[in-house]
């Protein structure tokens, strides 16, 4: 396991009891809702019956309110999916949608508070046996013998393991269930995926419009503006009378020639470089690294090899934040990381300079273009006195 990788592991194992504790809350705020719900559905009911008999305005209003109600308590309980079991959109829910989903919360809810109980009970009667083996004095006439402590410690774990199953199932229920009852219906949420492919498009278009006024650019600022100038150099060679005055001139013909190469190649280099085809993302960000001025440390740890616009788009993503650490950022050192992991491509790139970088200007905006055309996120971190931090998650689907 190489160092990035087994980097994040380690650090998921750290922040894995933290999760569970906070699913565990989450379940247990699902339990105290599921409660408020039940009572609600059983006074809705009951209100429901004295509103058949009264007149229709007063039935009507009556219930407008019970609904409203419904809809409060439904988008109270989404809000605690979204902050506690992960992220849950807002959908259209109608007074229906927002009663069948309280009556449907009501069982899970229960489930929930019931797998919370059992655990609180075994962590009691865990904490019991062992103070009173500490004090001298055994609950239930148990003595701590070897045998029995190990038992005992065999059959704890057990317990908590299928404790923690039970939250995580319950709060994966209870994800899926607020998702399917009070997310986006399935035509809200193809609109939703149109108007997403719509502004990728339009991010996509703009990204190219960019990068064609950019080649223009390099090849009229330098690559033409050089060709201008080796053809005058030819020129007065051609009119020179003195024959050193010649050869001088040649000379400088050849070695702005030579320097007209390299600015072609470098704008060749910089709409796609070639080394991707050849070796892939590793062979092209070594490239990247040996022709930066400052120092990069590459760490790269990808099981398999990304489609080619993941590659490209993870290389220009290096590339832009190489190329504006050492331009913009003061910086001493940059240090890349690329990983692949849950059928992603993540790219980190920092540097040790001064921040302050504009995520909306040219160069990050571009990139902002080119990763929201994948269906990835970025995000850029950098703070006036730095350091600079750039993440990237390229989907790899």
């Amino acid at each position: 396991m190489s160092g990035s990788r087994a980097w994040l592991h380690t650090l998921y194992r750290i922040c894995e009891p933290i999760r569970v504790f906070t699913l565990a809350t989450g379940v247990a705020l699902g339990a105290v809702n599921a409660l408020f719900g039940l009572v609600y559905l059983i006074g809705a009911g009951l209100a429901y019956a004295v509103l058949a008999v009264a007149p229709r305005d007063h039935r009507l209003r009556g219930r407008r309110r019970l609904g409203r109600v419904a809809r409060r308590l439904a988008e109270y309980d989404r809000r605690r999916v979204e902050w506690f079991l992960g992220d849950s959109p807002a959908g259209v829910v109608t007074d229906l949608r927002a009663v069948g989903y309280l009556a449907a919360r009501v069982p899970l809810g229960a489930l929930g508070g019931t797998v919370l109980l059992l655990l609180l009970y075994g962590a009691l009667m865990a904490f019991a046996v062992v103070v009173g083996w500490i004090a001298g004095r055994p609950v239930d006439d148990i003595e701590a013998t070897p045998f029995v402590v190990t038992y005992f410690a065999i059959v704890g774990v057990v317990l908590l393991f299928l404790a923690v199953q039970g939250i995580t199932g319950v709060a994966a229920l209870d994800h899926r269930l607020t998702r399917a009852l009070l997310g986006p219906t399935e035509k809200a949420h193809y609109e939703q995926r149109i108007a997403v492919l719509s502004a990728a498009r339009a991010e996509i278009v703009a990204a190219v419009d960019a990068e064609r006024r950019r080649i223009e650019r390099d090849l009229h600022d330098g690559v033409q503006q050089r060709l201008v100038a080796l053809g005058m150099l030819l020129g007065r060679a051609r009119r020179a009378t003195d024959r050193a005055k010649a050869d001088d001139l040649l000379r400088q013909a050849h070695e702005e020639s030579a320097g007209v190469l390299a600015e072609l190649r470098e704008v060749a280099w910089r709409v796609y470089p070639a080394a991707l085809d050849d070796g892939g993302l590793t062979a092209a960000l070594e490239i990247v690294a040996e022709r930066s001025p400052l120092p990069v440390r590459m760490t790269l740890d990808l099981p398999a090899r990304p489609g080619p616009a993941i590659e490209t788009v993870a290389y220009f993503v290096v590339c832009e934040a190489v190329t504006n650490a050492a331009k913009h950022s003061r910086a001493h050192r940059v240090e890349v990381v690329v990983a692949g992991l849950d059928n992603a491509v993540h790219v980190k790139i920092t540097d040790d300079g001064v921040g302050g970088a504009d995520p909306a200007g040219g160069g990050l905006a571009g990139l902002h273009r080119r990763v929201h055309a994948l269906d990835g996120r970025i995000h850029v971190h950098s703070p006036v006195g730095g350091p600079t931090t750039i993440t990237a998650e390229l989907p790899c689907v």
